[in-house]
């Protein structure tokens, strides 16, 4: 259970960091959305209870922030979790650039799934599309940037809340 409450820490962390970065964007009118990386690192190392847990709780900490049916971060969150831990043994998950190419798929499934659900409050639903589109590439980029930091520091972390410390996150499953 201490690996679950370090890695949601270090989700909790991200989603303040990627919190006040939207607000410093706010002017330029760009949203940054990084949800593949809050579910791919606990989908891809830890086990599967502790994982879903981090996941969960992350899912509700963007949920009470947003002005969204309550749940809907949450949901969208555990299903890209259970579908990236059930092809978790098929790819190369120790590596940095795996795990980065596997949080865009997940940010690109999950934009896309939030953004068609909520598409249908608006009035006038093409001409939101354009900055929809360019908020998601601003998005991908910004992954791809602080993507290996991230898993860095996860790793890390979880390295430090192991009990007798293994090196590396697959030494402890």
């Amino acid at each position: 259970m201490r690996r679950c409450l370090v890695t949601f820490l270090t989700l909790f962390v991200l989603w303040m960091l990627v919190a006040q970065a939207n607000h410093s964007l706010a002017p330029w009118h760009v949203y940054l959305f990084v949800g593949g990386l809050f579910v791919t690192y606990p989908a891809l190392v830890l086990p599967a209870r502790a994982g879903l847990i981090a996941t969960l709780l992350a899912g509700l900490v963007f949920d009470s922030a947003t002005p969204v049916p309550f749940g809907l971060h949450t949901v969208l969150f555990a299903a890209a979790h259970l579908l990236i831990f059930n092809i978790r043994d098929r790819v190369p998950r120790e590596e940095t650039v795996t795990r980065v190419v596997i949080a865009l798929l997940a940010n690109l499934a999950i934009f896309l799934v939030f953004s068609f659900l909520e598409i249908a409050r608006i009035r006038v639903p093409g001409a939101v599309w354009p900055r929809l589109v360019f908020d998601l590439l601003c998005s991908q980029v910004f992954l791809v940037l602080i993507g290996p930091w991230f898993f860095a520091l996860q790793a890390a972390a979880n390295a430090w809340a192991r009990p007798g410390g293994a090196a590396f996150d697959h030494d402890y499953e």
